[in-house]
């Protein structure tokens, strides 16, 4: 089969046993450095992709994707949540009131969000249900000024199911201040755990309680609460849902309250990723190294083939090929390692904890139990990509530097 020159030799100088040992080791390092790269790559992004899918499920899970919220207290949520379902990206539609104001408890205090909702719908838009360590949602009853805490606020306050906490809200009122204070009895009747910072500042009463504490008719709300198929959608679903309403109506969504720990979990990403591509770089400019050592090694082999009539250009193709054969198996190595590894790495730590007998993410520390890990192929396309084109660019100065050897030169110094 007919190959060109320059890929026959380059090919043949890479599979060959050299002379010089030390440029065969280098050249293999460089390869086995450029694949640790790529490795690293791969599975710490996929873990980042992990860690970002966790946080997006809990916190985006608990707090509303969007929400129709009423200028006035809305009488009768049903329409509004009927014209919300005619959108084809909301999944649901639901009632919902929230407040905010601070717990206390036998002289200690914290802030808290107070979300009123309905325990029968709330299942539809939230995870909450699937997540009660103590107690029941569906034990908040109407007139029972029942809540559920979160897991953190529970152990703040030494808490349990069935003791009592109190409320205090602030009130307008036409006192010289204008804002009174109003405390409410509270009976703890469950505590979730999502594993996020909101098991520290969430608490959910009935919708009806929450009328009650606003001295609305019991069958008022404040908003109809909506989730949505594409939460990066819930923006402009809100705003269309809020805009065929009327004026009476506007949107809210969660970029408003959780947009930005995204945004830096994004940058984080981003950041971590060009720090971990200056190793990958590393590894493939040391193939300048190999390829110069290697040139130098070559002397006379460059001149016999200039002697027989191949062109400069042909020579730096032979050390381009023989550079890039090196970065294209590293990367590829790397890959193929970093796959396996980014799919296996929770299973991998589990493993390492019950060898060792220590817990690497212990639950009562972490968000997470375990490391969440999750494989993108746009980011191994990304890694290797990268790969790819650092060890070609690598190859051009030795390889030029090749092709500017002197025959006549190179021969009689050999």
């Amino acid at each position: 089969m007919f190959r060109p020159l320059s890929i026959f030799i380059g090919a043949r100088y890479t599979r060959a046993k050299r002379r010089n040992r030390f440029v065969s080791f280098i050249s293999m390092t460089s390869m086995i450095g450029l694949a640790l790269g790529v490795l690293a790559m791969i599975v710490v992004l996929s873990v980042m992709n992990g860690f970002q899918r966790e946080m997006s499920s809990r916190i985006l899970g608990m707090v509303p994707h969007a929400t129709i919220v009423g200028v006035n207290p809305i009488d009768d949520w049903q329409p509004v949540a009927a014209a919300a379902m005619k959108n084809p990206e909301v999944t649901a539609a639901v009632p919902f009131t929230e407040m905010e104001g601070m717990l206390s408890y036998k002289g200690t205090m914290q802030p808290i969000q107070v979300s009123g909702v309905d325990p029968a719908l709330e299942g539809q838009v939230s995870i909450v249900a699937k997540h009660i360590v103590q107690g029941r949602l569906d034990a908040l009853k109407p007139g029972e000024f029942g809540v559920v805490v979160g897991e953190i606020t529970a152990r703040r306050f030494r808490l349990n199911v069935g003791d009592k906490i109190t409320l205090i809200v602030p009130e307008v009122s036409t006192a010289p201040g204008g804002i009174t204070p109003r405390m409410q009895r509270l009976n703890v009747v469950g505590v979730f755990k999502v594993g996020a910072e909101l098991d520290g500042s969430m608490a959910l009463i009935h919708v009806a309680d929450a009328a009650q504490m606003q001295h609305w008719q019991p069958n008022q709300v404040q908003s109809v609460r909506l989730a949505v198929k594409d939460l990066y959608a819930a923006p402009k679903v809100s705003s269309d849902i809020a805009g065929s309403l009327g004026s009476a109506y506007r949107a809210d969504d969660w970029t408003h309250t959780q947009g930005s720990l995204f945004s830096a979990m994004k940058m984080e990403k981003t950041m971590i990723g060009l720090l971990l591509l200056m190793i990958v770089a590393v590894a493939a400019f040391n193939i300048i190294a190999t390829l110069i050592m290697v040139v130098n090694d070559k002397g006379a082999d460059i001149a016999i083939l200039r002697t027989i009539g191949a062109t400069p250009r042909q020579i730096m193709a032979i050390f381009m090929v023989q550079g890039t054969v090196i970065g294209i198996v590293g990367t590829l190595i790397g890959g193929v390692l970093g796959v396996i590894a980014a799919l296996n790495v929770s299973e991998l730590v589990g493993w390492v904890e019950r060898v060792s007998g220590q817990h690497i993410f212990s639950s009562d520390v972490y968000f997470v139990s375990n490391l969440p890990s999750e494989l993108q192929a746009g980011d191994v396309l990304l890694i290797c990509s990268a790969g790819f084109v650092l060890s070609f660019l690598a190859t051009v100065y030795p390889a030029w530097r090749a092709a500017k050897i002197e025959p006549a030169h190179a021969l009689r110094y050999s």
